[in-house]
């Protein structure tokens, strides 16, 4: 049988606090999760892997509603496999998209260091700054 972990155990691993577990499991974002006959949870392989895609939907965006409508069709089980689909190719498109803006954001960024770099380096040969230097408009 594969080692079943108390919710300590999963939180020390998984960096997700006994709080938020018992947050998720209460908000249906994880199956009922087995317990001791002392009432004490027991966490399965299974139970993990799928916290951990439940991570990676919080990380990316995902909110707690888009997350409990997705785990409410994993619990109807694979006769939702198409609308699951459907719904992580939406996420998928959504992630692409700040990740994009992320990436012009951060050109911007770039940008503006060299800028920087340039008008240094155009000081210090020149023992002052040079006002005609490329304005720094931004």
């Amino acid at each position: 049988m594969s080692k079943m972990l108390t919710i300590g155990q999963v939180a020390a691993s998984s960096g997700v606090s006994t709080h938020t577990l018992r947050y998720y499991e209460q908000a249906g974002l994880l199956r009922s999760i087995g317990r001791t006959d002392a009432g004490h949870r027991l966490y399965s392989p299974a139970d993990l892997d799928w916290l951990q895609f439940v991570m990676r939907l919080k990380a990316t965006g995902m909110s707690i509603a888009g997350m409990q409508a997705f785990a409410a069709l994993r619990a109807e089980g694979d006769s939702t496999f198409g609308a699951r689909r459907e719904m992580l190719v939406e996420h998928r498109d959504t992630v692409l998209a700040h990740i994009a803006e992320l990436q012009a954001n951060l050109g911007a960024i770039t940008d503006k260091i060299a800028f920087y770099e340039a008008a240094e380096r155009a000081a210090s040969s020149t023992g002052h700054a040079d006002n005609s230097f490329v304005k720094d408009s931004q």
